[in-house]
């Protein structure tokens, strides 16, 4: 069955031959106005609007994703939802007579049924995609017993989460592709703190049921970060940006920086250079052994666009009296 078709340019508000800068500009302003710790109002509504807006960039950001879903939407109409080169995930099964398609959906993972289908893990654990194939084979063969196909699909993570560990509820909805039956079930999922990017959260005996006694698959869900729109990962350390200027860095500073805690001050010394990384140990995430990682501060420099009519009076005063070249000779 075909799934509604997203349009993730619409929902970063960019054109669809935004540059990935513009993509990347979009996204950080829209996660900024919706991230759960940030947005004002109805925090479920601002939730579910952070996940959609992750979805897309997702998408969007990942050069190799962003060409699948052009070449995705460009057919989208003429191919019923396919485009040539593509197959829904039903055109894989090749099974025995007798075999049967369960087609499985999940809910509260922070996908949409459309990013599952062609760009998430939602498949079998050998590898097919959004539905499972069983074969009952022959009648000496059903009275053996056989464990239940393992199932996997994404659940998006936020940064917090993985700070102090969650609960979620996580529905998945199985529907037999000859019957029609659908069967709905929901587990409470618990996040553990210090989960990291593409661990497998199991919980065992929720996949495919057994045939002739045998016991039951298990679920996987595998972790993926959402996006944030102030830090960027790297194992269990944080990196950020931090915007400065120019006589912050000549004569030295102190600055509040945002970490997943609270705001915290740094230092910047005289001389700091624009790339240049300042450490603030213990404010990254859990690590393997339970140690925080460290939390990166990345200098960047930048200049104003806009002087008043004093201000340039002073620069080029300065101009004119430093000896300072970036470029000197080496």
């Amino acid at each position: 069955m075909p799934v509604e078709f997203r349009d993730y340019y619409a929902t970063l508000g960019v054109a669809k031959d935004a540059s990935p800068e513009e993509i990347k500009r979009a996204f950080r302003k829209l996660a900024i106005q919706y991230h759960p710790d940030k947005a004002k109002g109805d925090k479920r509504q601002a939730e579910e609007k952070f996940k959609t807006i992750n979805e897309a960039y997702e998408v969007l950001g990942d050069p190799e994703k962003r060409r699948k879903y052009d070449q995705l939407g460009a057919g989208w109409q003429q191919h019923g939802g396919v485009p040539p080169g593509w197959h829904e995930p039903a055109d894989a099964f090749h099974g025995a007579t007798g075999g049967r398609d369960v087609e499985f959906h999940f809910g509260g993972t922070g996908f949409s049924d459309f990013f599952e289908q062609f760009f998430g893990g939602g498949r079998g654990r050998g590898g097919f995609s959004g539905f499972e194939q069983f074969d009952f084979g022959t009648p000496a063969q059903d009275t053996a017993a056989q464990r239940g196909a393992d199932i996997e699909g994404d659940i998006l993570v936020t940064l917090e989460e993985a700070l102090r560990g969650s609960r979620r509820e996580v529905s998945v909805r199985r529907t037999d592709a000859q019957t029609g039956h659908a069967e709905t079930q929901t587990y409470r999922v618990r996040i553990p703190a210090g989960v990291s990017e593409g661990q497998l959260i199991r919980l065992a005996g929720r996949g495919h049921e057994g045939t002739g006694g045998g016991s039951a698959g298990d679920l996987y869900l595998r972790v993926k970060f959402a996006k944030h729109p102030d830090f960027s990962v790297r194992g269990a350390d944080l990196y950020y940006d931090l915007p400065v200027a120019p006589w912050e860095v000549v004569f030295g500073a102190k600055v509040n920086v945002p970490t997943l805690d609270k705001a915290v001050a740094l230092a910047i010394p005289p001389g700091t250079a624009s790339g240049q990384q300042l450490r603030l140990r213990g404010h990254g995430l859990p690590g393997v052994n339970g140690t925080r990682g460290d939390l990166y501060v990345v200098v960047k420099i930048e200049a104003p666009t806009r002087v008043t009519g004093e201000e340039q009076a002073l620069w080029e005063r300065l101009r004119e009296k430093s000896n300072f070249n970036p470029r000197r000779p080496v």
